[in-house]
């Protein structure tokens, strides 16, 4: 094989939204908002099972996805999140895929995940706040979508 296709094919396969056989890929945007959920879930330090369970019935709602398919998801989100230096990999990605409503889905996403347990730590609530401003939501929308999660539970 030629340099130039062997360029040409390493160009391509970072690019792809899944790998060869049909796992999320590092590059799908679904990864980044699943790493952001995760990190959401575990900041505090604890995974309870009512996050996990959030979590999952989340992404599954949102994207749309099977039980396996969610299992996936998450197992790519939290090598993802492993990995992550910081919130703007996966900010970045959300904010060149989605519109600003999707944004704002996110950040209720979050909210969800945050009060499955029923309890809001410092860690959560500033998390939160960071990731809003990457995604350019407004403050006045984070506490909107604060208080719409707070009162459905």
């Amino acid at each position: 094989m030629s340099l130039f296709r062997s360029f040409k094919k390493l160009f391509a396969d970072l690019g792809d939204e899944k790998t060869s056989d049909g796992r999320f890929g590092a590059a799908d945007y679904r990864v980044a908002a699943a790493a952001l959920l995760v990190h959401t879930a575990t900041i505090d330090g604890v995974l309870s099972d009512d996050e996990n369970v959030k979590l999952h019935a989340v992404l599954r709602e949102r994207f749309e996805l099977g039980d396996a398919e969610v299992d996936e998801l998450v197992e790519a989100a939290m090598a993802a999140e492993q990995r992550s230096i910081d919130l703007y990999q996966f900010t970045a990605r959300l904010n060149r895929a989605f519109d600003h409503a999707a944004r704002a889905r996110m950040i209720e996403m979050m909210w969800q995940v945050v009060y499955a347990d029923g309890t809001v730590t410092e860690f959560e609530d500033n998390l939160i706040w960071r990731a809003a401003d990457l995604l350019h939501v407004t403050r006045e929308e984070r506490i909107a979508l604060r208080d719409r999660v707070a009162a459905m539970r």
